[in-house]
């Protein structure tokens, strides 16, 4: 599945914009970055990695070929890196943020409101452009694996530091007292559960045809995650 690497998934959507509102919402944008208790919900989200949003006008996008595309509408653009599967990234999106969803979502044509969660995932998944490649430098870790790593070895360098200061007693104390501190932080990391047979199906039947389209492709891509691992 292209838009999902390990325990990451990359979501692409493009929606159209009217193009008489289309200021009114970077007005919008502008006002949410200089308040940012208004996106309190999204940041509380700890599953996700990154989000984005970018207004694109009709005359801004990239031309092909001789004669530019003439574009009747404006476009908006979230990107965004997620742990877990697209269902529980919706849901917690329109729990967490509901009105910030339909102010940032406001010129886009046809926008039905983030709840109920029927039309909103209908209307996300219409728009949505699949990721071609994605690559994510920490297949087997998500966003909390990532931090308590951090927080491991920001207690290691610590006590490297004191190494040379304390005798063996105090270094020993010093040390179980850091050991205290991370136990939460020492799982192990690797693929996420499966979160649909049917999907895990699909990927196991897809799989001859990729290695017959891109011969060793797969193999080299499992290399690269045991290097990483």
């Amino acid at each position: 599945m292209s838009n999902v690497s390990g325990k990451g998934y990359a979501m692409n959507v493009v929606t159209p914009m009217w193009p008489k509102r289309t200021w009114i919402n970077r007005f919008l944008f502008s006002v949410v970055r200089t308040q940012p208790t208004a996106l309190q919900g999204l940041l509380g989200l700890s599953l996700i990695h990154f989000a984005r949003w970018v207004l694109i006008k009709s005359d801004q996008w990239p031309r092909i070929g001789d004669r530019p595309e003439r574009l009747q509408n404006d476009y908006m653009l979230f990107c965004s890196n997620f742990n877990g599967t697209w269902d529980q990234y919706i849901d917690a999106f329109s729990d967490a943020l509901p009105n910030g969803l339909d102010i940032l979502w406001y010129a886009s044509i046809r926008y039905p409101h983030s709840i109920p969660i029927s039309p909103f995932k209908y209307y996300i998944r219409a728009n949505q452009v699949d990721t071609d490649y994605y690559y994510n430098a920490t297949p087997g870790a998500a966003q909390r694996d990532i931090k308590a790593g951090l927080r491991v070895r920001r207690a290691v360098l610590a006590l490297a530091a004191d190494h040379d200061k304390l005798d063996p007693a105090a270094f020993a104390a010093a040390y179980r007292k850091a050991l205290v501190g991370v136990q939460n932080d020492l799982g192990s990391h690797g693929d996420a559960p499966v979160a649909s047979n049917d999907t895990s199906a699909a990927d196991k039947n897809r799989a001859p045809y990729v290695d017959a389209a891109w011969p060793g492709a797969r193999a080299e891509a499992t290399a690269a995650a045991g290097e990483q691992g």
